[in-house]
Formats: structure tokens, C-alpha cells, sequence
């Protein structure tokens, strides 16, 4: 998810133009929550990176610097003003609160996840931190996992872009990325989907169970009568 109407040359050429504030503020301001390209402008500086128009490590610095401060600041925002603006929609689109409540609880069990792996997905990337701070994830924690998604997310991405830059088009990269963004939410979605259903499959055997003394109870009386 992201504004479509920023083509991959405008990026490319305002990462010409402006270098590491592009990447700083494109990376930092998606991770707030706003759909931009984040992911495309941090192939644009790897492969501006190696071409020797941009230094290598000033592009990973800012790059992980902006997913960190805003991946921080789109989780205070979800802390303080998220679950309001979430019930308002859900009236809005006629969602019981009881149904989004189950969602928060559902979403603060598998927030760690969510957190580090959303990096590699787009949707989540954009709402994987206000979500946290929806879910009231422990701070400590969020801080843990969105530093080392961060950290993982921008070295490959800068560094793919950096060396597959010099035998890849760009544009060629970004398809790959979306591609490779593709088979991750799988992954993520079978990691938390599976147990789920797991989880849900043993507590209907639980009450299948526990309701058949019952029945084997009352078949006796049934009989006698």
C-alpha cells in the first residue's frame, strides 16, 4: 500500500537531489503510518549507493535511523489517539467494538512478530507500530523488536539494491522486493493463523469432551423410563 501517483523516477531523481534526507524522512514518515513508498525509496539510495553516487553506509544509517524514530513515533501515536480512531471507524462500517477488541487482543498476542516481521511486508510496515501501540504492547519490547526489524529490514534492502544494483534495473529490483514482501506475509500470516486455528480446534475438542458425560448421563434415565 502505498501513493502510487510517486513514480520510481521522481523517487530515484529526488534521492539524486537530496540524497539521505530522502531516505531518512520517505522510510520514517511511512512508519508513522502514512502510505509511502518506504521500501522503494531505500532500493532507490542502495542502488544510488552502488553506483558511487551515495556512500553505502549513510544510506543504511538513515535508513534504519528513519524506520526506527518513526516505527517509535507511530507507536505513541497508536497508544494515545489509535483506539478512539479505531472504535470511530468500526461505528462508522458497523464492526461490533466486542469484534475489535478481539482483534487488539489478537493482534497484542502476536504483536512481537507483527513488529519485526511487518518490516518485509508493505501494509504492515505502514500499521504495524500504531497497531502495536493500539494492543498497548509493552514499550520495552516494541522497542526490542522494531530496532532489530529495522536493523534486518534496511541491511537487506540496502544491500541488495547496493550490489544486485550493478547487474539489476531498479525498477526490476523493486518488482523482486514486492515479490519477496509477497511470500513474507504468507509466511507471517501461516505463523499466526496456524496456532490460532490449532488453538481453536483443541478448545472444540475441550468442550466436546466435557458435554459428553452428559449425554451418556442421561441416556440411563432415558432407558429406565
Amino acid at each position: 500500500m502505498s501513493l502510487d501517483f510517486i513514480s520510481l523516477e521522481s523517487i530515484e531523481n529526488l534521492a539524486q537531489q537530496y540524497g539521505y534526507w530522502v531516505i531518512f524522512f520517505g522510510i520514517l514518515l511511512e512508519n508513522i503510518g502514512i502510505p509511502l513508498p518506504g521500501e522503494t525509496v531505500t532500493l532507490a539510495g542502495g542502488f544510488l549507493a552502488g553506483s558511487d553516487q551515495l556512500n553505502y553506509w549513510f544510506v543504511l544509517g538513515y535508513a534504519v535511523l528513519g524506520a526506527i524514530l518513526g516505527g517509535n513515533i507511530g507507536y505513541w501515536v497508536g497508544r494515545y489517539g489509535g483506539w478512539p480512531l479505531m472504535l470511530g471507524v468500526g461505528r462508522v462500517f458497523r464492526v461490533p467494538e466486542s469484534r475489535l477488541i478481539a482483534m487488539k487482543n489478537q493482534f497484542g498476542e502476536n504483536s512481537a512478530k507483527a513488529v519485526f516481521l511487518g518490516r518485509f511486508v508493505a501494509l504492515l510496515r505502514v500499521f504495524a507500530s500504531p497497531l502495536a501501540g493500539i494492543a498497548e504492547m509493552p514499550y520495552p519490547q516494541f522497542m526490542l523488536y522494531n530496532t532489530l526489524g529495522a536493523a534486518a529490514w534496511a541491511s537487506v534492502m540496502v544491500t541488495l539494491s547496493y550490489f544486485a544494483g550493478q547487474f539489476v534495473p531498479l525498477d526490476k529490483l523493486v518488482a523482486l522486493a514486492g515479490q519477496f514482501s509477497a511470500v513474507v506475509f504468507v509466511i507471517l500470516a501461516a505463523w499466526i493463523v496456524i496456532p490460532l486455528w490449532l488453538e481453536s480446534r483443541k478448545a472444540a475438542q475441550v468442550v466436546k469432551a466435557a458435554t459428553l458425560p452428559e449425554e451418556v448421563s442421561t441416556n440411563p434415565q432415558e432407558s429406565g423410563s
